[in-house]
């Protein structure tokens, strides 16, 4: 995944604010929480993360909402029924619509934010709709 420019409490703030949504404490932490990770992360894993601030379950599920319904977020499904969440900002429009690669032994989920398609492939799918993903599955490095 392509490293967004460095994100702080006040850039997620504003970020926050910019989307048209009120600016809260646990707002600020799921966003600064998917601004350090290195590839997109479950409930679960922000809820997780977030537990030892005081953050239980459901209010990180209704933020991680409200923020992807806002567009800072990209939620994904990548073949095993769980959504996973990342980062989609207005200064970095295309973060979160990248192909991901899944280990289909351990299940491991890697960004691809490298891999483009051409005018051409971009054209092809545009004529048969809208692609909103793509998917790669196969063995990562370590199962291989």
């Amino acid at each position: 995944m392509t490293a967004p420019r460095e994100w702080n409490t006040e850039r997620a703030r504003k970020a926050i604010r910019d989307a048209g949504l009120r600016s809260t404490g646990p707002r600020v932490a799921v966003l600064l929480e998917l601004g350090r990770a290195d590839r997109p992360l479950t409930h679960g894993e922000v809820a997780e993360r977030l537990a030892p601030r005081g953050f239980d379950k459901v209010t990180v599920f209704r933020n991680l909402t409200d923020l992807t319904e806002a567009g800072l977020l990209a939620r994904t499904e990548l073949g095993d029924h769980v959504w996973r969440f990342e980062l989609r900002g207005p200064d970095d429009p295309d973060r979160g619509t990248h192909p991901h690669f899944v280990c289909v032994d351990c299940g491991s989920v890697t960004c691809m934010s490298d891999v483009a398609f051409d005018a051409a492939t971009r054209k092809r799918a545009a004529r048969i709709g809208e692609v909103t993903e793509v998917l790669l599955k196969g063995r990562c490095t370590n199962c291989g």
